[in-house]
């Protein structure tokens, strides 16, 4: 089991790392890719073929600004679930690239998730369908939040 990220640019792998520290909580191992789905498409397709001939679960995190075609391009290809997660450096970027992960065409399944702490757990609880000891994490994480209130 593994969550692969795959980012946009080097500039949005500090976001990446911190939804990266919270799979570390679950003991969930995780990877970083760079490839623009723009600038690099081939390389993309690549990546994405290494992925689909990987038989261990996994969840895709795509971590990209701007214009996110590469969310668009690894659901659409990838037979493994996709999760974006854009990163934002205020809330007027945030505003403005929020669409461009929202809007998907049809069959193209992207799970857009705002908060990075959310991805992560997003994913986890994912991977957690087929693990008894991480459904466990899980459970506890929530019995935690909820003790505090």
């Amino acid at each position: 089991m593994k969550v692969t990220f795959l980012l946009g640019s080097k500039s949005d792998e500090e976001f990446a790392e911190k939804i990266g520290k919270v799979l570390k909580e679950f003991d969930i191992p995780w990877s970083i890719t760079i490839a623009s789905a723009h600038k690099v498409p081939k390389k993309v397709c690549e990546v994405i073929d290494e992925l689909n001939a990987d038989t261990e679960p996994q969840v895709v995190i795509t971590v990209v600004g701007m214009s996110n075609g590469l969310a668009g391009v690894a659901a659409g290809t990838c037979i493994h679930p996709v999760i974006t997660c854009p990163p934002h450096a205020n809330l007027e970027e945030y505003m403005v690239d929020l669409n461009s992960s929202l809007r998907m065409p049809s069959e193209v399944p992207v799970m857009t998730v705002l908060n990075y702490k959310n991805a992560a757990i997003a994913a986890a609880k994912i991977l957690a369908e087929g693990d008894e000891g991480l459904m466990e994490k899980v459970k506890e994480r929530m019995e935690k939040v909820k003790a505090k209130y």
